[in-house]
């Protein structure tokens, strides 16, 4: 070998990952995320209370399926502890790749579950196992995808990037509530409250096993992945923290609480918007706990709807927030889901119109919020915990707004006699919690990635 060629090749730079590669590896995995999440909450409403949690009380039924829902979200931080633990010490490739099949199977197994007239109580706990895997899962996968996306950025463009792992929600809501949407259709009820018998027997378990291909899908692109710079750049510095999550309890307390407290309105707005929303909408207008009066497929219509400008408004806030600031496009648009707060009952009782302003409206602002988010928690902690430290805050928020919001949500709502009163108040406090948070961070947006 010539001495210009030996020259050649040490000086020849790591590789790195295309932006296209960068893009696709961040969408897909959030993407099977929330279609995993959707599918599962539909059946939380649909079906679980039906075949799992039998009861001669619908309103218990379903607020013990809302029950084993929110268990998977006391999981989450406990995923979070895990994979962020491996993704600050080993990296980010390796333990996306780890939650992504423990998410994958999980959601495969619930697809194959006998149902409580098969073998009793032994079907509503494995339900629960199975989904506290689904929440471990969750606990790992955003942050790391959150990470892919905002530390193979370019400059000036984090936010942007930020949102592609932010725009798998509303694209999971589309796939999984579509499927079940397609499958009511191929399988009409005569009863609007009810799917139909063949839809409770075995159709509802299709949307579940499908997940095995997306995940393969996932899998191929992330295997193809490499280790960010700033990743890199901690590894060869010697730099990594033997114990990320001491090391971001000591050095970043302050950050862990304040990015806790500034996901919370968005957690409770996502839930609201997608799982009580859906029980609303189709609850009996003379029902004991009444609601909307909407059959199943006129609803998901609707809130397919509004979940295009989701996904519209997500993307359209990471250039706000690179031009901005994530913290000052962040305190508007909270206030504006305050404000929204106070507009549930005069919306969702101005008929069909109302409803979709409504629909349109919440999830604009649900865009809005969340899109910033895929930056701001990273940028919040170093790179050495960034990992541990961005999955945690996002995490213990899921406890706080989204293990607690559907059960709060429909007790709030049979507090109000069927009126959605009280349930668009507590929107609009832990609004003002948000608020505060924010209030008391500071601007991210010029902050080193590679800290």
């Amino acid at each position: 070998m010539s001495a210009s060629t030996a020259a050649a090749i040490s000086v020849a730079p790591a590789p790195t990952n295309p932006r296209s590669r960068v893009i696709l590896a961040s969408l897909i995995g959030t993407t099977i995320e929330f279609y995993d999440f959707y599918v599962y909450a539909t059946a939380a409403v649909l079906v679980f209370p039906h075949l799992f949690f039998p009861s001669g009380n619908e309103t218990a039924a379903l607020l013990a399926s809302f029950a084993v829902f929110g268990a998977a979200m006391v999981a989450r931080p406990l995923g979070a502890l895990f994979f962020g633990h491996f993704g600050d010490r080993k990296g980010r490739k390796a333990t996306l790749v780890g939650a992504l099949l423990t998410m994958g199977i999980a959601t495969f197994l619930i697809g194959l579950l006998p149902t409580y007239a098969m073998v009793g109580w032994l079907a509503p706990a494995m339900l629960v196992i199975l989904r506290l895997a689904q929440g471990f899962a969750l606990g790992g996968e955003w942050s790391g995808a959150a990470l892919v996306a905002t530390e193979n950025a370019p400059k000036g463009k984090r936010a942007w990037y930020g949102t592609f792992p932010q725009v798998g929600a509303p694209l999971g809501f589309i796939i999984a509530n579509g499927l079940f949407l397609l499958i009511a259709l191929l399988l009409p009820s005569d009863d609007p409250t009810r799917p139909s018998d063949a839809f409770l027997e075995w159709a509802w378990r299709i949307p579940f096993l499908f997940s095995a291909v997306m995940v393969i899908v996932g899998l191929w692109v992330r295997l193809r992945l490499v280790e960010s710079d700033a990743f890199t750049k901690i590894v060869t510095t010697k730099k990594v923290a033997k114990l990320p999550l001491a090391a971001v309890f000591k050095s970043n307390w302050r950050e862990l609480i304040l990015g806790t407290f500034i996901m919370l309105a968005t957690y409770v707005l996502f839930y609201l918007m997608t799982t009580f929303s859906l029980s609303y909408g189709r609850a009996a207008t003379d029902a004991p706990v009444a609601g909307l009066g909407y059959s199943y497929t006129t609803f998901v219509l609707m809130m397919i709807g509004g979940v295009l400008f989701f996904g519209i408004f997500t993307l359209a806030s990471g250039p706000w927030a690179d031009r901005f600031g994530r913290r000052r496009t962040l305190l508007w648009v909270t206030a504006g889901i305050v404000v929204f707060g106070f507009l549930f009952v005069p919306l969702l009782g101005a008929g069909f119109i109302g409803v979709m302003v409504f629909l349109v409206l919440g999830f604009t602002l649900m865009g809005m919020t969340f899109g910033p988010m895929g930056a701001l928690l990273p940028e919040l902690f170093p790179t050495h915990v960034r990992y541990t430290g961005s999955a945690f805050a996002y995490n213990m928020s899921s406890i706080l707004g989204a293990a607690v919001a559907p059960f709060i949500a429909v007790w709030l709502w049979t507090l109000g006699g069927g009126s959605p009163f009280w349930v668009g108040i507590y929107l609009s406090v832990m609004g003002l919690v948000t608020l505060v948070a924010l209030y008391l961070s500071r601007e991210t947006r010029d902050l080193d990635i590679e800290r």
